[in-house]
Parts: C-alpha cells; sequence; structure tokens
C-alpha cells in the first residue's frame, strides 16, 4: 500500500522548512535508515532518512522549494510489488496530535489502555529522529507509545501527548492559544511604495533570517532587560595566555582570549549560582552544570552553539570544542542539541574594534554577556601614579524575571575577577 513520506521536524521549533536537495530519484529502491533528501531547517541543513523500505514512486516537492510545511506529503513510497499507479492513490497520513492541547481525560484513559500489545511486538519500531529524542529525555519507552505517522511512524507530537497522558486523569486541556496580534509596523507594499522610483533590490527572508526576526522581536518585547556595565583590566591575562601559548605550541593549541571569557563564565555562574538559571514561563529553572552559549556570526545570520559543562573543562578543551563549532556553524552543519539549551550566552564583537555595546538576551537564557575591544586607556594605579593599561569594556544584559540587580552585580564582579586574576582559574 502506498505511503505519504511527510516534511520532518527536524527541530523543536520547525516549523517548515526548505527542501533543499533530493538524494534519490523515482523509481529508486530505499530501506530504512537511507538518506533520501537534505533539508534546510531555520538553523542546519539536515539529512533526512527514510524510516521504512520501498520504491519511490513519485516526488510530490521538487528539489529547492521553500516554505514546506512540516507533516507535508513530499513524496510517495510504493511496497515491493506496486507500479506508479499506486503513487496518486496513496492514503493521506494521520494527522499529528494537537501539539498545545492535552487530551480528555476520558480519552487518554482509553487511549493508554491498548498501547500495552506494542511491547510485545517483535518488529522494529519506527520513530522519528526528533521523537525518538524527546523520548530519551523524558524517560518514554517507544514500545508504549501509539504512532499516528505514516504506517504507525511514532512522531513528535505522538511522544508529547503520551508525555500529557502521564499527568493526572483530572488535568484540565491546555487553553487555546491566542491568536498573535497583527504587527504594527508599515507591511512591505507601503514600504516600497515610499521608495518608489528609487533603485532597490529585493531580498526574501530565508528561514534563518526569519527566525532571528522572530526571537529577537519577542525577546525584546517580552524580557525586562536591565544593563549592567563593568572595564576589566586584562593584561594580567593577555601576559598569562602568551606564556599558556608559548607551552601548547607543541601540541598545536592557540588559546584566544574568548576561551579565557568563556571559562570565566562558567566559573563565575558555578561561584553565583542562583544566576545560573533560565525562565521556563510560570517558574524559573536553576542549572546545575555551567552551559555556555557563544554567538558564531555566519552568512545571513548567527548561530549560538552550547558549551556544556564548560566549567569542568580545560581551557585546551574549550578552545579546541569552540573551534569545532564554529566551524560547523558557519557550514550550517550543527545538530540541534549543539545550538539550543545553555543558561548564560556570550557575544564578543571586541576583535572587530567594537569597544562596547549591549546585547540582546537569547530566551530562555538569563542573560548574556557583551564584550568589547581591549584598549589601552590611561590608568590610576594603586599606588596612585597615573599609568597605561589594556581595559576591555563588558555589558551584562539581565532579565529581571531571572536574576535582580544585586545578583547580576555580584555575576559580573565575578566574571571580572576570574579575567583579572587568570591564574585561579587553572586551579
Amino acid at each position: 500500500m502506498a505511503t505519504e513520506i511527510l516534511m520532518p521536524a527536524l527541530s523543536p521549533t520547525m516549523e517548515e522548512g526548505t527542501l533543499a536537495k533530493w538524494l534519490v530519484k523515482e523509481g529508486d529502491t530505499v530501506s530504512s535508515g537511507d538518506i533520501l533528501a537534505e533539508i534546510e531547517t531555520d538553523k542546519a541543513t539536515m539529512e533526512f532518512e527514510a524510516v521504512d523500505e520501498g520504491v519511490i514512486g513519485k516526488i510530490l516537492i521538487e528539489a529547492g522549494t521553500q516554505g514546506v510545511k512540516v507533516n507535508t506529503a513530499i513524496a510517495v513510497l510504493l511496497e515491493e510489488g506496486e507500479d506508479a499507479s499506486a503513487a496518486a492513490e496513496a492514503p493521506k497520513a494521520a494527522s499529528p496530535a494537537p501539539k498545545a492541547e492535552a487530551p480528555a481525560p476520558a480519552a487518554s484513559a482509553a487511549a493508554s489502555a491498548p498501547t500495552t500489545p506494542k511491547a510485545t511486538d517483535a518488529r522494529r519500531i519506527f520513530a522519528s529522529p526528533l521523537a525518538r529524542r524527546i523520548a530519551a529525555e523524558k524517560g518514554l519507552d517507544l514500545s508504549t507509545i501509539t504512532g499516528s505517522g505514516p504506517k504507525g511512524r511514532i512522531v513528535k507530537a505522538d511522544v508529547e501527548a503520551s508525555t500529557v497522558r502521564t499527568k493526572p486523569a483530572t488535568a484540565a486541556p491546555a487553553p487555546t492559544p491566542t491568536a498573535t496580534p497583527a504587527p504594527t509596523s508599515p507591511g512591505a507594499d507601503v514600504i516600497r511604495k515610499i521608495y518608489e522610483g528609487r533603485a532597490f533590490e529585493e531580498l526574501p527572508l530565508d528561514g534563518m533570517r526569519k527566525t532571528i526576526a522572530a526571537r529577537l522581536t519577542e525577546a525584546k518585547q517580552t524580557i525586562p532587560h536591565f544593563y549592567l556595565r563593568r572595564d576589566v583590566t586584562i593584561d594580567n591575562l593577555l601576559e598569562f595566555r602568551g606564556q599558556l601559548n608559548k607551552q601548547l605550541e607543541a601540541r598545536g593549541v592557540k588559546l584566544s582570549v574568548n576561551d579565557f571569557i568563556i571559562k570565566a563564565c562558567a566559573l563565575a555562574l558555578q561561584a553565583v549560582p542562583t544566576a545560573n538559571a533560565v525562565w521556563a514561563g510560570d517558574r524559573v529553572l536553576q542549572m546545575k552544570a555551567s552551559d555556555v552559549a557563544v554567538a558564531v556570526a555566519i552568512e545571513g545570520g548567527l548561530f549560538t552553539p552550547v558549551l556544556q559543562d564548560a566549567e569542568s573543562k580545560s581551557l585546551s578543551k574549550l578552545s579546541s570544542e569552540m573551534k569545532d563549532l564554529a566551524k560547523r556553524a558557519r557550514d550550517r552543519k550543527l545538530a540541534p542539541h549543539e545550538y539550543q539549551g545553555g543558561s548564560f550566552a556570550i557575544s564578543n564583537l571586541g576583535m572587530m574594534g567594537i569597544e562596547n555595546f549591549d546585547a540582546v538576551i537569547n530566551p530562555p537564557h538569563g542573560a548574556i554577556l557583551a564584550v568589547g575591544a581591549g584598549i589601552q586607556k590611561p590608568v590610576v594605579k594603586e599606588s596612585g601614579e597615573i599609568g597605561v593599561a589594556t581595559v576591555m569594556s563588558m555589558t551584562l544584559s539581565v532579565d529581571h524575571r531571572v536574576i535582580d540587580g544585586a545578583l547580576g552585580a555580584e555575576l559580573l564582579a565575578a566574571i571580572v575577577s576570574n579575567l583579572e586574576n587568570p591564574m585561579a582559574m587553572l586551579a
């Protein structure tokens, strides 16, 4: 029986994507695990695997098509022995369960009852990569979940619905989300009319730029930012970095100032654990490890890859991981789990000559540190004499729902102390 292949959700935030390239053609035989296509999400280009075996009967969405909604049929898979005419008669796949609504109590009990026989099914459990990851994070057994995708494939919505069923049967359905208010800014037609008669090139937004626009607009509109500023003297850090790089030269390791900043922030989050937190809608999640995100500029946008457990890693380890993540970010080859998460972010524009700036918090992070260039400036030394020192300006943007002023000041003071006493970070 012919089956529709659906546009997958390759990240939790993906709503649509670009079908960049087909790696199979009509008539090709595929097996489970074969790569069918390359799909561009809002952040990366990812490979899409087959979850069943059969013959590609018809390709419904051409390569290069943008804005393909998740769960849209993109091709038809035929079983062995079926001819191409069956592709036109492929049944519509079952609609995924709603994302925001919890099932009614009676339906929940009825739906959960028949799932137990599947645990004894010796056949392979078919599930999307995203569904498997969510199930692993939630500690769910995929064999107890009934799939709503083609041929019973378990998709994201099935796993999310299963997590709802674990709650008490009396739980009320989640409220229906309200419609997002229409933007108040002028539309494209109005703006184009203003510049009528002037030469311009119209550039359509790709998925990444749309996501950046939506998330940062949300951040500035919904997060109560406040800003804390400090200067840090980094002459000791520069001298210490030079000594370490000489010793590490034989290993091919070269530490950057940014590596020290990552380490300083990670240790500061451990020293001020209340500030190592994220906003979770109706509560605050206080994190145990220091998972630090670092902004990486790429063509057309930016990534914030996350260095997990940064407080426990050596400077050389952080340096090598950061170089690898930055390279793959520029190639758009990061997996979603490599740029999602973290509680704190760093945006460093010092290498571009920017002396100071304010960064926008990346939700759900509690804070982001904006780092400027190290500039030689006249300073008053402890002896009272005027001298010259290399001074770096830093601004900590803070979510006031998560971190109050005094707590933010304590966190920034810990970061400054680590940078001005770099040897202590190795103790």
